[in-house]
């Protein structure tokens, strides 16, 4: 991993994981790649100067053995090489510090220890002073760090979820976009850079490794901090409403859903933020198994419709659950939202909203997070092509307020849809047969709640 990081061709790379990987070593390592080039400078960065102590010691340890000459000014924490090529090592606490830099110019800027910086603020910020009057020399920016720490949900959004880990994509959006050159410019719609991330372990540190010392030490802490620190896993945080949930178990390949499984759906819609539709099917072992979801903002309930039915055409959906909200007249004769959206054929009975529902809720997904003690699987799984949900399960915080409960100002929409799902308790000997057989479209005999 290591080699990968320093070989990486990437604009932006995350190398992190695992307590104990390198990363230090790695990140002081990396600049020196160009420093033959006069033109080369090159800014290293922690959070606060204090940690900067371990890193300078690391450099005064690497650079005059690989790069005779150099000289380290200590007043200003500057590496001059013999080239005329530098590298400050400066610090970045607050998002006003980034004033320290304006007007300034660099090929490569290194973020050490990333998740302390609590918002992306910094990040993008410094990505404006990446430049360079050397065209050959490459723009870099690269960081390090472990999951946790207050910016871990950005980190993780912005390097971690996109693509697999390892693997080279093109920088998104904080809405999962593509980012691409603007409307009018010469390479309209191309996408602008790429990201990576690379996975680190203990083990990749043979000397912490084989000692074993240090990993005994890792696997004394508790569950959450033993996950990040020592098995390097993202989808941990601490105040997580699910913190049971685990990529490796509860993520699993997409397989053709045998014909004979009972198929439905659930929704929870919103035109001003998102709406959220996950689809389900039930093995006859009675594990759940999101299959499908459909996740889109500024969409019209009769639009979202017609998204629905096309995504399932080829289906035979036995019934959806819609926030029971959408039944409620918008208007003094208007039709409302879930019967504008029967009147298309997308079918919906309305969500349990009673008192309790929301904590009942939130219990049920506990218990489909468990592994079944017969079968001994989980008793609900998803589909990696449900990315969205996957990212947000293990990221809803708890409500501070009510810790039955997760905070409803965090972006809810797709859980609320699960929530939805599996409250219509869904078994596999309830579907003993078909009525939509013969129908080409499904006509509700009552147009309130379509069936």
């Amino acid at each position: 991993p290591q080699t990968n990081f320093l070989a990486a061709s990437e604009q932006e790379v995350l190398y992190g994981g695992s307590a104990g990987g390198g990363k230090s070593y790695a990140m002081v390592a990396d600049p020196i790649r160009y420093v033959n080039s006069a033109g080369s400078r090159k800014l290293l960065l922690r959070r606060t100067t204090e940690e900067l102590r371990e890193l300078i010691g690391v450099s005064k340890m690497l650079y005059p053995e690989a790069v005779p000459g150099a000289k380290f000014l200590e007043r200003d924490k500057t590496w001059v090489f013999p080239s005329g090529a530098t590298l400050w090592m400066s610090y970045l606490d607050r998002d006003d510090d980034v004033t320290r830099y304006q007007g300034q110019a660099y090929n490569w800027i290194g973020f050490d220890e990333l998740t302390q910086w609590a918002s992306p603020y910094a990040w993008n910020y410094m990505r404006s002073r990446l430049r360079s009057a050397d065209r050959n020399l490459p723009l870099y920016m690269r960081a390090t760090t472990n999951p946790g720490g207050s910016g871990h949900q950005w980190v993780k959004k912005m390097f971690i979820d996109p693509s697999v880990p390892g693997k080279s994509f093109w920088a998104t959006d904080e809405f999962g976009e593509t980012i691409t050159w603007p409307k009018g410019h010469s390479r309209e719609g191309q996408p602008l850079f790429k990201r990576r991330f690379i996975p680190a372990t203990l083990f990749d540190n043979p000397y912490l490794a084989d000692d074993g010392m240090y990993e005994a030490n890792l696997l004394s802490l508790p569950e959450h901090q033993r996950r990040q620190l020592l098995e390097g896993d993202w989808d941990i945080n601490e105040g997580a409403a699910f913190p049971e949930f685990n990529r490796k178990v509860h993520v699993i390949d997409p397989f053709d859903i045998p014909s004979s499984w009972p198929r439905f759906r659930a929704c929870d819609y919103g035109y001003g933020s998102y709406s959220g539709v996950l689809w389900f099917t039930i093995a006859p072992d009675d594990q759940v198994i999101v299959y499908r979801e459909l996740y889109v903002s500024k969409v019209l309930a009769t639009d979202l419709a017609d998204m629905v039915l096309e995504a399932e055409a080829e289906e035979k959906i036995r019934y959806g659950v819609l926030d029971s909200s959408l039944w409620h007249r918008r208007g003094d004769t208007g039709p409302s939202l879930a019967e504008t959206m029967i009147r298309k054929g997308c079918r919906w009975k309305p969500s349990d909203r009673s008192s309790g529902s929301r904590v009942a809720g939130k219990n049920e997904i506990h218990r489909r997070l468990q592994v079944d003690e017969f079968t001994e699987e989980p008793r609900m799984v998803i589909f990696n092509t449900c990315k969205a949900l996957i990212e947000q399960l293990p990221s809803l915080p708890l409500d501070k307020n009510n810790p039955e409960d997760v905070d409803t100002k965090s972006e809810d929409h797709l859980y609320d849809a699960l929530r939805y799902g599996l409250m219509s308790r869904p078994k596999t000997g309830l579907f003993d047969y078909d009525n939509w057989a013969g129908k080409k479209q499904y006509q509700p005999a009552d147009g309130t709640f379509g069936y």
